[in-house]
């Protein structure tokens, strides 16, 4: 099911909850607010910012990852218009902002927020250095591994792998759906964000996929993070493979780099990655993955 922009805006719980955050920016009121049903009451919400995931029965209302503020509250108008129940729990999936962002707006009408151990400490350092401090919501309960929850007739679980994206990045699936929510251990087709200060690891990552695959099965449908602008923000265990690959081509080209001699800036320089040309890129965002190769694959002598 879809609701569109007008549905949202003729609610007044959207101005209700909005109201107390002030004037929306121009970009977010500009973006177009959208619930995507995809199987089983689990679905997305698309606005801006890292995709939401949530869960919408008459025993149970999960929600994965906040956004920002003034998205956050069009996605709880949204859960509203199909839900009176409070939010049951707000699962987070790492600390970045564009995931953790509106845990302050839902947190009156979230019973837990729930992330891995390491998310707290890096959502205070970030908001600390970005002078958010104020703006925060932090998880109620941490899990250093697994963790699970009964949610009416559906199981929620999530599980850390290891550091790749940041050191807190879990995925969370909704076992019955047979749907995962990934975060940002995935960006279809498009560079990715590779928090070296939040503890990510290239290595790790490329290591984490397949066991991602080999722990759900061919019929999975996954919810990515964050997508090229022709691809989406849902798909299979083939984009998996893809990021996995994505990660190799990048660890090959700075490995034959470090082996010739050349610069880190020589190594940083290259206007696309080989086998990558349906990937959104530019020489900057590139330059920014390969700048943290480089310095991964430097610790490591």
């Amino acid at each position: 099911m879809f609701w569109n922009r007008r549905e949202f805006l003729t609610t007044s719980s959207l101005a209700l909850v909005g109201g107390a955050f002030g004037r929306l920016p121009l970009r977010a009121q500009d973006a177009t607010p959208r619930f995507e049903e995809l199987r089983r009451n689990v679905g997305a919400f698309h606005m801006r910012g890292g995709t939401i995931g949530w869960l919408i029965s008459d025993d149970a209302l999960v929600v994965v990852d906040s956004q920002y503020p003034d998205t956050a509250s069009a996605c709880l108008s949204g859960l509203k218009m199909r839900s009176s129940r409070m939010i049951d729990v707000l699962v987070n999936t790492h600390h970045h902002g564009d995931h953790t962002g509106g845990n302050k707006v839902l947190r009156a009408a979230t019973r837990e927020i729930v992330s891995h151990a390491n998310v707290p400490g890096l959502q205070r350092r970030q908001a600390r250095q970005r002078g958010t401090v104020a703006n925060q919501a932090y998880p109620d309960t941490t899990f250093d591994e697994n963790w699970r929850m009964d949610a009416g007739d559906e199981v929620v679980s999530a599980r850390y792998y290891g550091s790749a994206h940041t050191s807190g990045d879990v995925v969370v699936t909704f076992e019955r759906a047979n749907i995962a929510h990934l975060g940002d251990l995935l960006f279809n087709r498009r560079d990715p964000f590779v928090d070296r200060p939040g503890g990510a690891s290239i290595r790790g990552w490329i290591k984490l996929l397949p066991q991602v695959i080999n722990d759900h099965d061919s019929d999975t449908l996954y919810i990515f993070g964050h997508a090229g602008a022709r691809f989406s923000v849902t798909g299979a265990a083939d984009d998996l493979v893809v990021q996995r690959q994505y990660f190799e081509a990048v660890l090959e080209h700075v490995e034959r780099g470090v082996a010739a001699g050349h610069s880190q800036e020589q190594i940083a320089s290259l206007e696309r990655l080989p086998g990558m040309d349906d990937h959104d890129s530019t020489p900057q965002s590139l330059a920014r993955v390969l700048n943290v190769a480089v310095e991964e694959l430097t610790a490591e002598q």
